[in-house]
């Protein structure tokens, strides 16, 4: 792939291969699993992926947020390489290995809160944060979690119980946990109680307490779990005083804090957690996506008495921080460090181009974002604040036929989210951006 000439289509999307291999997709795969392009992948490089037909693109959503230092990493990509021909898979449950251990120690090591963390490492973000509540209901013998509106936390019988849309991860797959109570979110665009900053007084945080004094007992109550920036509900980034009264509340009532940074971390937005960003110190951290380099790997991180809690067998699983995934995630780990500066940088002109379309293009109603974890909400009407769905749909669609592979967030379907590598060039991301704006400028005008 030649950086230069990307994006470069050289048959409109999609081109006969793909077409072929979607049909056999149609006939193999459940309709269930969801494809929001209709390009299959021949090859992937940094910022660049290219479809089996020789089709080009600028990547601006990095498998969701797996690859935060681009497609086959160099670096990530030896490490991998060198432990291949070493040994692929021991379960650390029989015969430890090093990877496992060195990749704990990193992870502690850069996680907020001056007390003693430890980590156990699973497969997928879902895995995570099933780990972690286990967790805290072990450690505080309490069952109800209270999670929030817009919340997207996995898709297994716990996650899904968590995350806050019924369609489609919920709909039909009952019965959920019963111990799930749920909050509205600082969602400040679309505020649950119909106020507006800074007259609010943070109703959505008092509203916890009240609902802590009335309706739910603390007493009951294990842990908080909150997206510091929420990912699948629509990039939706909450006031610094949100984060800071749920540590507050959880410290006044005997409750754990959870933040659940399988999107957000690893970089992404200019720090390695999101969290920091409230300095707010959480007890216990989830990661998954861009923590494998592109390969399975999660994690839940927590204090050291709180992860002790919990019995000697109680924990774990067969491929949980397979040696591969470990090295990958040490070496993705450390270039996403020396990456915050540019994440910091490149962030600052992705939101300037944002919110110059802002000013040029009614239809989109709030644009928001920290590094490079940003997005548009799509409106009819900036009053109103109607969601664009219908919109939001073909511009994406004319994105993919123009170079620019790009996805969908938010529960009311109007959401575009960017996602690009945190070491892509200004050149690629200005390129990005470009295909985005004409296809906004298109679709905005009929």
């Amino acid at each position: 792939m030649g950086k230069n000439s990307i994006p470069k289509i050289v048959v409109t999307p999609p081109g006969p291969k793909s077409v072929k291999l979607m049909k056999l997709a149609e006939k193999c795969v459940p309709k269930a699993v969801y494809t929001v392009t209709p390009i299959f992948v021949a090859e992937s490089e940094g910022a660049m992926v290219k479809d089996v037909d020789g089709n080009e693109y600028v990547d601006f959503a990095t498998g969701i947020s797996c690859l935060n230092v681009g497609h086959r990493n160099p670096e990530v990509m030896k490490a991998i390489r060198e432990q291949v021909e070493l040994y692929h898979h021991l379960c650390f449950h029989v015969t430890p290995y090093e990877p496992y251990v060195r990749l704990a120690e990193k992870l502690a090591t850069i996680a907020s809160g001056n007390f003693e963390k430890k980590v156990v490492l699973v497969n997928s973000g879902a895995e995570a944060v099933e780990n972690a509540v286990k967790i805290a209901r072990k450690y505080t013998g309490k069952p109800t979690i209270v999670a929030f509106e817009y919340a997207f936390h996995g898709r297994t019988r716990l996650a899904m119980s968590l995350t806050g849309s019924v369609h489609p991860y919920k709909y039909g797959f009952g019965p959920l946990d019963p111990a799930i109570h749920r909050t509205p979110y600082a969602y400040c665009y679309r505020c649950s109680f119909g106020l507006e900053r800074p007259t609010c007084n943070m109703k959505c945080v008092e509203y916890i307490r009240d609902t802590f004094a009335i309706h739910l007992s603390p007493d009951e109550v294990a842990a908080i779990i909150v997206e510091p920036i929420q990912g699948e509900g629509g990039f939706i980034i909450p006031p610094k005083e949100f984060l800071q009264g749920l540590r507050k509340i959880c410290d006044e009532n005997g409750v754990l804090l959870i933040a659940d940074e399988v999107q957000s971390g690893i970089g992404r937005t200019g720090k390695m957690f999101a969290v920091e960003h409230y300095n707010v110190v959480p007890d216990m951290i989830t990661l998954a996506k861009s923590l494998g380099g592109g390969l399975p790997l999660a994690a839940a991180i927590g204090r050291g008495d709180i992860m002790d809690s919990v019995h000697i067998g109680g924990l774990g699983g067969t491929f949980g921080g397979n040696p591969v995934c470990c090295v990958s995630g040490l070496k993705t780990v450390e270039l996403a460090q020396q990456l915050l500066g540019n994440t910091e940088k490149l962030g600052k002109l992705l939101m300037s181009r944002l919110q110059e379309m802002y000013k040029k293009y009614e239809i989109i109603g709030d644009v928001r974002g920290i590094g490079l974890m940003a997005a548009v909400e799509l409106v009819k009407d900036r009053k109103t604040k109607e969601p664009a769905k219908k919109e939001r749909n073909q511009i994406l669609t004319k994105c993919h036929k123009n170079g620019l592979v790009i996805i969908g967030a938010g529960a009311h379907k109007n959401v575009i989210r960017f996602l690009p590598p945190v070491n892509i060039s200004e050149n690629l991301l200005n390129k990005g951006l470009s295909i985005f704006e004409n296809a906004t400028k298109i679709i905005s005008a009929r």
